[in-house]
């Protein structure tokens, strides 16, 4: 069911320092504080052996891309160790919303309004423990992304003033594969500028040094630290 990393225990956590190195040259070439960005380490389909030289060291930030997988893999670990932050980094289906918010911290991913009236339900819920939630944002209009449109989220914005829900402190984006990301990272930390939103959810094992430069303040890097997936 999952992937185990062809990397030796030490070479993973020494690619885990690397990265950490990386973000405090990129935030210093920028003036700023490298403790300002949250390293999300993206452990989805690698199994808990892999993952956990890394929890070892005390990293707490990691990113799932599936609830199911998520639950079944980390409740155990999360109910003796109280500071793991877990981040769902994948797209959330709406009959999954509930269990979502019992299981991760932070939701990177709320792409529609179905997916926003579906999270309210469950935000005074006693066993929801999420923090914060991101709107996710598709910039270039990829059919094979989700996530709302420039237009359809600064209307959102906008008409709400962001009040659906006081949780709602960031936005996430993948840029296109093939192109140069900066420019979406630039546009993407305008319209939090804009709107008064405080983190920017953006940057992966590839280009996590170019977002830091633009402002991101939760990266999430997976493929630097564990090496290729299967």
């Amino acid at each position: 069911m999952y992937n185990k990393s062809i990397l030796s225990s030490d070479q993973i956590v020494q690619n885990y320092y690397s990265v950490k190195e990386k973000i405090i040259r990129a935030a210093d070439s920028v003036l700023r504080d490298a403790g300002d960005i949250t390293l999300i380490v993206v452990s989805k389909t690698f199994d808990f052996d892999t993952i956990k030289p890394i929890i070892d060291i005390g990293h707490i930030d990691f990113g799932e891309n599936k609830v199911q997988e998520a639950d079944l893999k980390w409740s155990e670990h999360l109910q003796n160790n109280k500071l793991c932050r877990l981040h769902l980094i994948g797209h959330l289906q709406t009959n999954k919303v509930k269990r979502a918010t019992q299981i991760f911290h932070s939701i990177h991913t709320v792409d529609s309004l179905k997916r926003i009236n579906e999270i309210e339900k469950y935000k005074d819920d006693e066993a929801s423990i999420t923090e914060d939630l991101f709107f996710e944002i598709n910039m270039a209009m990829e059919e094979n992304k989700s996530g709302f449109s420039q237009s359809e989220l600064e209307l959102l914005l906008s008409e709400s003033n962001n009040s659906h829900s006081q949780n709602y402190k960031g936005l996430m984006c993948i840029p296109p594969f093939a192109e140069e990301p900066s420019p979406y990272f630039m546009f993407l930390a305008k319209i939090a500028s804009k709107y008064n939103l405080q983190n920017l959810s953006m940057g992966m094992s590839a280009d996590f040094e170019k977002a830091i430069q633009f402002g991101a303040t939760h990266i999430r890097v997976g493929s630097e630290i564990f090496g290729a997936r299967k």
